[in-house]
């Protein structure tokens, strides 16, 4: 008979990033960013962590070695699907009548190929870093990655529609929290969590009026 134990992920978004060039993606950390990850690190220094995945962006990969540093030995593994891509593109007729149009504009124009590869790369994120593990250890993981993969995982977590990740963001390096035990529903134990970060770091990138 296979046992299995239950896994706590913790997803964390990048520490700020530098802005970057129109039509480039690799910038890397801002001073604020560099400081939300190490703060980020002191966390969890106290959660035994037994991976620290990243995705391959220069935010996301220095995000990762500054909380790592604050871990010890914890190790650092780079991992595609915990990359920046658009996990699902969903049709109008799967979309509230009354937000359809805000959000399909939001998505604009996704070439065939970058829908392939986002479903791909969504579907091997789902079943590399949710549900329970096999063994009779629990397991803790840290995912440090970008807001829309937060966004799916909550979305799958839940069980919503798969266009549901849309509305859903999450601040430079906050913190959410899923618990999947064994022969139970998956639980959020905490979203956007950022009570290690000053106030002046928290909601980074986000409107004023939206900062709680």
């Amino acid at each position: 008979m296979t046992t299995s134990a239950t896994r706590c992920l913790y997803l964390a978004r990048h520490g700020e990033a530098l802005p970057g060039q129109p039509g480039q993606d690799g910038a890397g950390l801002s001073e604020n960013g560099r400081r939300q990850a190490v703060l980020l690190g002191r966390r969890l220094r106290d959660v035994p962590l037994a991976v620290v995945h990243h995705g391959p962006l220069p935010r996301a990969a220095q995000t990762a070695r500054l909380v790592g540093e604050q871990l010890g030995a914890v190790p650092l593994r780079l991992d595609e699907a915990a990359g920046d891509y658009l996990p699902c593109i969903p049709g109008r007729a799967e979309l509230p009548q009354e937000s359809s149009d805000f959000l399909l504009d939001f998505l604009g124009e996704v070439p065939a190929a970058e829908r392939e590869r986002g479903a791909a790369l969504a579907a091997e994120a789902t079943a590399r870093f949710t549900g329970p593990v096999a063994g009779e250890a629990d397991r803790h993981e840290l995912v440090v990655t970008h807001a829309f993969l937060i966004a799916w995982l909550v979305r799958h977590a839940l069980h919503a529609p798969d266009w549901r990740w849309l509305g859903h963001n999450s601040a430079n390096a906050a913190l959410t929290v899923i618990r999947y035990a064994p022969d139970r529903p998956a639980a959020v134990m905490t979203l956007n969590d950022q009570r290690h970060l000053p106030t002046e770091l928290r909601w980074t990138g986000f409107p004023p009026e939206w900062h709680i």
